[in-house]
């Protein structure tokens, strides 16, 4: 499959659980958004949430109209506190965005594959209050978190290696012991990992799977309160689960936590 019809049906794909987070974790009314199409000029909406009708479906957003238009020129943020009456941008999309949808303030951020804007995320209200900063960093996360996860899926897989031939059988169960959060079982593999001839040291932390996202999650520079609205916790609970996992790692901070649960394998 071409790379750009790839991109472009993934964004389509995943767009609507990103939206769906981003209305939950903000509280912002509308939210739309889509990829770029197979010529990469030219922006095509194709996912809603809490639109009025269906107009801005199928919507085709050309380089410096509109609000999405400036994001695919300048390849940056904007966002708008008056959108029927600011002079920052064009208005050819006013008869749906304006009269049938009567959105008022509105931000739309780029969603960026390796070099290029290959879609755009859109958030808005209908109040005529402005949109917050911290609504808007929000917004940045998902459109990022969205950006890696259709990297992921275009990267290709791995090889599998034929299980009749595995090549080191004892560091898969040591993998095994590592990933276990059972301290019973895993005392249990640890003494099999020996008797079967085990040399290599096995890691003996466990962490806990919301330790580990909020880990993974400081790793691409997210702060507590970035963590908590991506996994939908509150920063103290946060703070709890990077405390505990920077204790159970030895270490004294979450940046020292993340490079020694890397070092384990755990990351």
């Amino acid at each position: 499959m071409d790379d750009d019809v790839a991109v472009a049906e993934w964004i389509d794909r995943l767009l609507p659980e990103r939206l769906s987070w981003l209305a939950r974790s903000t509280g912002i009314p509308v939210v739309f958004g889509g990829g770029t199409s197979t010529t990469p000029e030219r922006l095509v909406i194709g996912r809603l949430r809490g639109t009025f009708g269906s107009g801005l479906r199928g919507l085709e957003v050309g380089p410096g109209t509109g609000l999405g238009g400036r994001v695919l020129r300048d390849r940056a943020a904007h966002r708008v506190d008056d959108y029927a009456r600011t002079a920052d941008i064009t208005h050819e999309y006013d008869p749906i965005v304006v009269s049938q949808e009567r959105l008022t303030s509105v931000f739309a951020l780029p969603i960026t594959i390796g070099e290029s804007v290959r879609g755009v995320l859109y958030g808005a209200a209908r109040d005529h209050r402005p949109v917050g900063d911290r609504t808007l960093r929000t917004a940045e996360v998902a459109a990022a978190q969205l950006a890696r996860d259709v990297e992921d899926r275009l990267r290709p897989e791995p090889d599998v290696p034929d299980p009749d031939s595995a090549d080191d059988p004892l560091a898969e169960l040591a993998a095994v012991i590592a990933e276990t959060g059972d301290d019973g079982l895993r005392a249990r593999l640890t003494r099999i990992h020996h008797r079967l001839g085990g040399d290599a040291p096995v890691p003996a932390v466990a962490l806990a799977p919301r330790e580990l996202e909020a880990l993974r999650l400081v790793d691409i520079g997210a702060s507590n309160v970035e963590i908590a609205a991506r996994l939908g916790l509150s920063p103290e609970t946060v703070k709890t689960y990077l405390r505990n996992a920077t204790r159970k790692l030895g270490v004294r901070n979450r940046t020292a936590a993340v490079h020694q649960a890397r070092k384990a394998g755990l990351l």
